[in-house]
């Protein structure tokens, strides 16, 4: 768990990290051992001659060097796989084989560095060929082995690493002193005086790193600062986890396997009422699951769904190649601006700081093409804490829209990871309304913008004519852009009484719960999946940095088999022996739970007691959530498609996002094209259902009550699994259409129902849309 110590200093890589690059090694020298053993062994040397004896005496040399580094990686590569993360006990020598690798390396390099020096002067004259254009490739490759040595040395290097071991060494001898003499000193100032030194030396290392990653940003004071507060809370947040980054990757593997073991013991205790898991969230008797069957659900769940495209749209060019990729290039062409002044034409638009070329203007027509809307400003200008946007009129719902774009820059970056909680700038002030700082800053931005600018004023004057000064006001946004429209409908609410505001994938650390209540009247969430960025906060963070810690805790294999049954060629291997060990027993899984909560209510770090873990104030996604959770069929379930995922929507509670998830689509089911593909994938299997039971005797609802809320279904109402479609006659119409087994929960479809609605003599195959249902042309 902690980096190795070498050369009195703390590493950023674990004595378990070494396995790899030791094999790596092994294998390039291998390969030259065997090379240059042909070569000496198949060549006549006539040793008479001086440059040819030079050059067979380098041969026999290096021969011997490769000899002793390759007995050493396999050294290195054994030990490395010895005991697990934190049993480094087995693992106490490879500082030593470290040390006489090193050595061996500087004897390589200087026989190298000889080599070199013969190819200089005796290379022409020598008249033996291969075993000289043989040494050149010796010397080549190994020089390159050698450099990459030096690279991960320096991509491993800490810069606290001395620091830290001083105040280890310092602490340990305090214990030690204090166990042999059997009293405890009164003061701690040289204990504090060394933690604070170490903690500036690990603020100094992340803004050094910070300043490194956004070179391109320039210096400026607004750069400077940021990266200050940022490096703080990164080391800050770091510090207290003694761990390299392969520790992280292993309690990650762990922890989502430990997750997956949780649920399904919960499942089978029927704890709290939990009958089944949907995209990691407790389904219950008390879920309320959206229903479309009511015409205000449906409505405004239509609404969420074309906002989106909103959303999405502010993204401009790159989306929209993202969305488009095998034809987004030819579409977009068409609608691009000459970048010759004399050339372009005019949009009717005012735009700012897009490229010569219009481009993500251009994106923003393609994809905004869901009806009658005209933008009417589009600003690109990015900065930190300064997010583009566009304000454009939508004729169709007569609205105003202000669309916010996510990350997408590097300093969009900087403006997410300002994560810490500020005020929120209300009036009359409110003390207990905190926000996410960096958000904060963007919302003030674009409110002094709109107000400068007289932006919603020009939209809502714009057209008189079709009556856009009755139109209401819309706030939309995507992820940063999705927090920020948020904390700007909380700012702008008491000016526009209308407001309301639709919050696709918001960070998780956004506002306090106080903000967080009084945003459910006019703001609109969506979070689809498992989505990591909903539960990510400061607060969120917090509780995954004691999950990883308890994770490893438990961890008794070697890491290297930890990591590699999650790579998907090995997915087939043994499973991990500590997941072996909870899942074979039930009170292994409760004996997690517990020691999962205490390590989260414990306010110091497990392994050292000196050091307090980092707290801040819990934070939660904003408004009324819309959640779209999803179940994936089992191969003997009926499906739409094949292996498609069947999507549910419910109303999810702001605290239940408070467990990061880990998945492999954790990351994926954040991306705005995924979001608005999920939404739409709902709404179209919904309509599946739709059918309503007066017309169909055998569909009857069976799980939900007249609120809303599920009930768990019983054995009577779950759905024969067959493979063939359900076919369904309307009269002499034949309609084919496929139920799935989990849409049970909803209705009870038999097979064979007949709907007298159509009269026509023919046989067809139908997709039903979301106004079908009440459409007897169906």
């Amino acid at each position: 768990m902690p980096g190795i110590v070498v050369f009195r200093r703390r590493w950023s890589v674990g004595s378990d990290d070494l396995v790899v690059p030791g094999l790596f090694l092994f294998v390039i020298h291998l390969i030259w051992l065997t090379v240059l053993g042909v070569v000496t062994g198949l060549f006549q040397y006539d040793r008479s001659i001086r440059c040819i004896e030079l050059l067979w005496f380098f041969q026999i040399g290096y021969i011997s060097i490769l000899s002793c580094c390759i007995l050493l990686e396999v050294a290195i590569c054994i030990v490395a796989m010895r005991g697990s993360i934190l049993d480094m006990g087995p693992r106490a020598i490879m500082p030593y084989l470290l040390y006489t690798r090193v050595l061996v390396m500087i004897i390589d390099l200087t026989w190298l560095i000889v080599g070199a020096i013969w190819i200089k002067d005796h290379y022409l004259e020598c008249p033996i060929q291969e075993p000289k254009e043989t040494m050149i490739a010796v010397i080549i490759c190994n020089l390159l082995v050698i450099f990459s040595m030096f690279t991960t040395m320096w991509c491993t290097f800490d810069p606290a690493g001395r620091s830290w071991v001083k105040m280890k060494q310092y602490q340990r001898s305090m214990r030690e002193s204090e166990s042999r003499f059997n009293y405890k000193r009164s003061g701690s100032r040289s204990r504090n005086w060394r933690q604070r030194k170490v903690i500036r030396a690990y603020q100094d290392s992340w803004d050094h790193r910070c300043r490194l990653l956004f070179c391109c940003m320039g210096n400026s004071d607004r750069s400077r600062n940021s990266f200050t507060d940022i490096a703080r809370l990164l080391s800050d947040f770091f510090r207290d986890l003694d761990v390299v980054p392969s520790d992280v990757v292993a309690g990650l593997v762990l922890l989502r396997k430990f997750q997956k073991l949780e649920r399904e013991a919960v499942v089978r205790q029927r704890k709290n009422g939990t009958y089944e898991f949907l995209s990691g969230v407790p389904i219950t008797a008390n879920t309320q699951f959206l229903a479309l069957n009511d015409s205000k659900d449906y409505d405004h769940f239509q609404t969420v769904i074309r906002y989106m495209y909103f959303a999405q749209g502010a993204y401009g060019w790159p989306m929209f190649l993202m969305s488009h990729s095998r034809t987004g290039i030819c579409q977009l062409g068409s609608e691009l601006t000459c970048c010759l002044s004399c050339c372009r034409r005019k949009t009717g638009t005012e735009v700012v700081e897009d490229n010569c070329c219009l481009c993500n203007y251009a994106a923003l027509k393609k994809m905004l093409k869901i009806g009658e809307v005209e933008v009417i400003y589009a600003t690109y200008h990015v900065d930190i804490g300064e997010t583009p946007f566009f304000v454009a009129v939508d004729y169709t719902h007569s609205k105003v829209v202000v669309s916010i774009r996510g990350t997408l820059s590097m300093k969009d970056v900087l403006t997410d990871l300002n994560a810490e909680g500020d005020c929120l700038p209300v009036n009359p002030p409110r003390e207990d309304w905190l926000a996410h700082k960096g958000m904060v800053q963007a919302a003030i931005y674009i409110k002094n913008k709109l107000e400068e600018e007289n932006l919603i004023q020009r939209a809502l004057e714009h057209n008189p004519a079709r009556g856009t000064q009755d139109f209401g006001l819309v706030l939309v946004g995507h992820s940063l852009g999705a927090g920020t429209a948020a904390i700007l409908a909380i700012l702008m609410k008491q000016q526009y009484d209308d407001l309301h505001c639709y919050s696709y994938s918001p960070p998780g650390g956004l506002l306090s719960m106080p903000a967080v209540e009084y945003s459910k009247s006019f703001i609109t969430s969506v979070v689809v999946g498992k989505d990591v960025v909903p539960r990510i906060g400061l607060h969120q963070m917090e509780a995954l940095r004691a999950d990883l810690i308890n994770a490893i805790q438990r961890s008794i294999d070697p890491k290297w088999k930890t990591i590699a049954c999650s790579v998907i060629c090995c997915c087939c291997g043994p499973e991990p022996t500590s997941v072996t060990m909870m899942s074979t027993k039930e009170e292994n899984v409760i004996r997690y739970e517990q020691d999962r909560n205490s390590a989260r209510q414990s306010t110091v770090h497990p392994n050292d007691n000196s050091i307090a873990l980092t707290l801040h104030h819990p934070l939660y996604p904003p408004g009324r959530i819309i959640h779209i959770v999803r179940h994936h069929p089992n191969q003997d379930e009926q499906m739409l498609k094949k292996r498609e995922p069947v999507y549910q929507a419910i109303w999810a509670d702001n605290t239940a996002f408070d467990e990061v998830l880990i998945s492999p689509v954790m990351v994926q089911d954040h991306m705005p094209d995924k979001v608005l593909a999920a939404l739409n994938k709902f709404l179209e299997q919904q309509s599946l259902m739709a059918v309503p039971s007066s017309t169909v005797p055998s569909i009857k609802p069976t799980t939900t009550n007249e609120n809303g809320q599920r009930e768990p279904p019983t054995e009577d109402d779950r759905l024969p699994t067959t493979t063939e479609p359900t076919r369904m006659t309307m009269d002499q119409t034949v309609v084919t259409v496929r139920i799935l087994d989990s849409v049970a929960d909803q209705y009870n479809v038999s097979n064979g129902a007949t709907l007298d609605i159509d009269s026509r003599k023919r046989e067809t195959e139908i997709t039903l849309n979301p106004r079908s249902v009440n459409d007897t042309r169906l």
